[in-house]
């Protein structure tokens, strides 16, 4: 098990109750325990006027998280580019690499992260946008990559930092695993919302991947939903308590859900059992781990107990 790295995906939850300050409170001390624990990531998620989710600006969250932990890469899962210029993004995160250089990591995403009426309200024309997406990514490759030019001037993401922030594009699908490729970006698969073959998805990726300069090679990333307690039937509850387990489309033959593969409930050691079957079957040693829970304490020690059993490989 030696060889699993471990990150955190946050949706940064703001439970009936909760203020937003202790939401986002709640989430710089996940950052920082995730740090003392060994993850190697922690990203944040972008969502907006969706009631029990509290962070609009991940990018925000992490400029403070950053000030406050040393070593833990830090990113965004996802920022949605549709909603945003690629020149404000690579300035936006330019900066967020010379305040905290060689952590930054830029996870980008095609999903609203909201209702239709909060989408119009934020971008104006987001199905327009989605639309040429591919065209957004080429334009912050070349934007970070200083090589972008607009009615023949070339255009500089400032400031210049040392170092740039790993590119990587979240999807579910062998469409988005062909962009990612084709741009030479790292890969997350969110197994968790895909009922895709993780297998044909990866394989496609690295399959059609191209190095946008030399060094590079393909990285791929799973993302995965993890409920994990001292035991399985505590870690049961954990999982029945949540809004996002009820929501869930359970397939009826079981066997035949690569979704249901991506949900991984039990003991610390069943939970690191299953990671390593997934990381055997489909050749990849990173994971993206998310727990929708929204009690603080009980999604601490879901994460820390799965530290654990992997401590070595994760820092």
């Amino acid at each position: 098990m030696t060889n699993i790295s471990l990150g955190i995906l946050d949706l940064v939850p703001q439970p009936t109750g909760m203020a937003a300050e202790q939401a986002v409170q709640a989430a710089v001390r996940l950052a920082r325990s995730a740090e003392a624990w060994g993850y190697a990531r922690y990203w944040a998620a972008e969502h907006h006027d969706l009631e029990g989710l509290a962070c609009a600006a991940p990018e925000v969250l992490l400029a403070h998280v950053g000030a406050v932990t040393r070593t833990i890469k830090l990113g965004t899962g996802a920022l949605l580019l549709p909603h945003y210029s690629p020149l404000k993004v690579a300035e936006t995160f330019r900066l967020l690499s010379a305040l905290m250089p060689g952590r930054i990591e830029l996870g980008l995403g095609r999903a609203p992260g909201g209702p239709a009426h909060a989408s119009m309200a934020l971008s104006g024309n987001f199905l327009q946008r989605v639309a040429s997406m591919e065209s957004s990514l080429e334009s912050l490759v070349a934007l970070l990559e200083d090589r972008y030019t607009y009615e023949d001037h070339l255009v500089q993401a400032r400031p210049f930092s040392k170092d740039t922030p790993e590119l990587w594009l979240l999807g579910t699908h062998t469409k988005s695993a062909g962009f990612a490729a084709k741009l030479g970006m790292s890969f997350v698969f969110g197994g968790f919302m895909s009922d895709d073959d993780p297998a044909a998805v990866l394989d496609s990726y690295r399959a059609a991947y191209v190095p946008r300069r030399e060094g590079l090679e393909p990285h791929a990333q799973m993302a995965v939903t993890v409920f994990c307690a001292h035991s399985r039937a505590e870690a049961e509850r954990m999982a029945e308590s949540t809004a996002w387990r009820q929501n869930q489309e359970r397939s009826t033959s079981g066997e035949s859900s690569y979704k249901a593969e991506s949900e991984l409930i039990g003991s610390p050691s069943e939970v690191a059992e299953r990671l390593q079957h997934l990381s055997e079957k489909y050749n990849n040693n990173d994971f993206l781990i998310f727990n929708p829970v929204t009690d603080l304490a009980w999604r601490l020690e879901s994460y820390q107990l799965l530290a654990e059993q992997f401590r070595p490989a994760s820092r």
